[in-house]
């Protein structure tokens, strides 16, 4: 048998909140439902989220979670991004709801994707429909690139913002001689973001400069296109938070 469907409903405290985050992120709602359930369905061409309201709900204990695979993560995240900055003015990284930017995973054959956790909790995972790992299995990975993306599992993937920066921290003291500039600039701003997502802003303001101190070549800042525009990204979330 084929042209099967499965559409799990997520839960959620707000329908009405959580359409509204949707709609910001260029989702149209297709269907609403008050009574006797409260349920929603929030659509994003061919990807259909239902959702459904449980009286006394709360969202930092949910457990909801999906994976959805996209044709271009990119083109995807972009869209959302340029939602949430016209309403927000920033990203949205920390806290609930909140979003991380598209990265490669080392827990997901080195494919690259991104998180969106939404107002009812709920973990949407996006990833790639094409299984073509971006990074060649026989690339040389130095010991901070090792730890970068195993910081990236257990924050990205796992939520332990914590966790992620204290591995990442023991080994940029140990490498912040010998690693190489686009490592160093990658783990720099990543440890930065972190200490936004953690509610530091001193220490991530700390960690951008020295990462802007760093010289890089032409070949270094095309390596490092992301890190650059997330560092750019971070600097405003922090001079939003200073005004």
């Amino acid at each position: 048998m084929a042209g099967e469907m499965t559409m799990p409903i997520l839960p959620c405290n707000s329908i009405d909140e959580v359409a509204e985050f949707y709609r910001m992120l260029g989702f149209e709602q297709t269907y609403r439902q008050t009574r006797p359930n409260p349920s929603l369905v929030m659509r994003w061409e061919d990807i259909h989220l239902h959702f459904g309201a449980i009286p006394g709900f709360v969202p930092a204990d949910s457990y909801g979670s999906c994976v959805v695979l996209v044709p271009d993560i990119g083109a995807l995240f972009a869209a959302f991004a340029e939602g949430m900055r016209a309403v927000h003015g920033k990203l949205l990284i920390s806290g609930i709801p909140r979003m991380t930017r598209p990265r490669k995973r080392k827990n997901a054959d080195n494919l690259t994707g991104f998180l969106v956790v939404d107002p009812g909790g709920n973990w949407i995972r996006f990833h790639p429909k094409a299984a073509t790992p971006e990074q060649p299995v026989d690339a040389p990975l130095g010991r901070l690139r090792k730890t970068l993306d195993n910081a990236v599992v257990m924050a990205d993937s796992h939520g332990d913002n914590a966790h992620g920066a204290k591995i990442l921290d023991g080994t940029l003291a140990r490498e912040q001689n010998t690693a190489t500039p686009v490592d160093l600039v990658d783990a720099l701003t990543y440890r930065a973001e972190l200490a936004v997502r953690m509610g530091d802003p001193d220490l991530a303001g700390q960690l951008l400069d020295r990462s802007r101190a760093i010289p890089l070549t032409d070949a270094d800042r095309v390596a490092l296109a992301e890190a650059l525009s997330n560092a750019d990204e971070l600097q405003r979330i922090l001079s939003s938070t200073t005004d």
